[in-house]
């Protein structure tokens, strides 16, 4: 009687373990993010429909550093992505604030990169660029701020990231007339898939984002 009673414990602890495993898999359980999935405001209108299979287009762009900086640099790597200007008063302060954050989570993982992408590349050159990081901290080879051909920013955001929706002629002062930037971050996974958006000026959100990139690190 005694081991039947001992075998039923065993049993029940074993299905518990097992719905609280599953469980914990399934909250924490990353989805993949396709253009379909995201508001089409922020996406070219020859993607809106794509369901499956969306990875990161190649780029280049030069950092504060000077260097050129491409999608072969980020290989098998996790990243975060934002769009920003240097002159931005409102929410980029915020987002960079927090975005430090990020970049301190993961000091010693060479494998975790940020990218900052301007909106306003007529004035935030590779010095602008470099003044503004390193007021913020940026540390050389992990956090890249870059800068390059307005067209071929926004054709980025546009078809890869998904952060930048039409102004609608709104007057948006040093930025232009052209987009609207978003306050999110995007996370970027080792096969160049989006896993994930946060709101940069939440702190909330900035630990979620920390705890699912170390989820994609031991993916």
């Amino acid at each position: 009687m005694a081991r039947i009673i001992i075998l039923l414990v065993i049993a029940i602890s074993g299905i518990i373990g097992s719905y609280v495993y599953l469980t914990e898999e399934k909250r924490h359980s990353l989805e993949i993010i396709n253009p379909i999935d995201v508001n089409p405001e922020m996406v070219d209108s020859l993607m809106q429909r794509k369901g499956y299979g969306h990875k990161i287009g190649n780029f280049e762009f030069k950092n504060q550093y000077g260097k050129t900086i491409s999608l072969s640099d980020l290989k098998h790597k996790i990243f975060v992505v934002e769009y920003f200007f240097t002159t931005c008063g409102t929410i980029c302060p915020k987002m960079n604030i927090q975005m430090k954050r990020v970049q301190n989570a993961f000091l010693k993982n060479q494998n975790v990169n940020i990218l900052s992408f301007t909106v306003n590349p007529e004035i935030d050159t590779i010095e602008q660029m470099k003044m503004y990081a390193d007021a913020h901290g940026a540390i050389s080879g992990k956090w890249h701020f870059l800068t390059g051909d307005k067209v071929k920013l926004y054709d980025l955001a546009r078809k890869s990231f998904f952060v930048l929706k039409p102004a609608e002629a709104q007057n948006l002062g040093d930025v232009g007339s052209d987009f609207i930037h978003t306050n999110n971050f995007v996370l970027v996974d080792k096969q160049l898939r989006i896993r994930g958006y946060y709101d940069g000026t939440s702190t909330k959100e900035v630990n979620n984002l920390i705890v699912d990139i170390n989820q994609l690190i031991n993916e």
